[in-house]
């Protein structure tokens, strides 16, 4: 049995330690904001953090996250207002939705880790996403307003 924190909360993970740990947190832990894509780690869809740095939720084994911790999109921000998903909103970034929750965690952890990302920056962290509508446009201007506005904030905060 592993014991791994998701969303800030304790859970025993009594399951093979082989199962992939989207198929727990959508399954065992009824998470199903975090999608099944290709199950290849190739499309993006099922991107979680663990211990703060995205993954690929469907090639990440429940065992690997042993004592770590877990985020999925129903952890990212309790009540929606991440900057993130504000800007995913104030753009109307979504157009069927599959894939966003995994384009939003993806775009967290970028900001995390880069502030105040150019073009390229943007390119390269996103690039494992697909977004099979073609929103990309929509996806990078809403990553640079989560940043100005992040900045903003973080400013004020000072």
């Amino acid at each position: 049995m592993a014991t791994l924190t998701v969303n800030g909360r304790q859970v025993n993970a009594d399951v093979d330690p082989q199962m992939p740990l989207l198929w727990f947190l959508r399954d065992e832990l009824g998470l199903t904001g975090t999608k099944f894509g290709c199950g290849m780690a190739l499309c993006g869809a099922c991107t979680i953090h663990l211990d703060g740095t995205a993954v690929r939720g469907c090639q990440t084994a429940v065992g690997d996250a042993e004592g770590r911790s877990v985020t999925t999109i129903e952890g990212l921000s309790p009540d929606g207002n991440h900057p993130v998903q504000v800007a995913w909103r104030d753009l109307n970034v979504a157009q069927c939705g599959y894939c966003q929750t995994g384009q939003i965690m993806q775009a967290a952890s970028l900001l995390k880790d880069t502030p105040n990302p150019g073009d390229d920056d943007i390119d390269a962290a996103m690039a494992g996403n697909i977004c099979r509508c073609g929103t990309y446009t929509r996806i990078r201007a809403a990553i640079k307003q989560a940043a100005a506005k992040s900045q903003v904030t973080e400013g004020a905060s000072r």
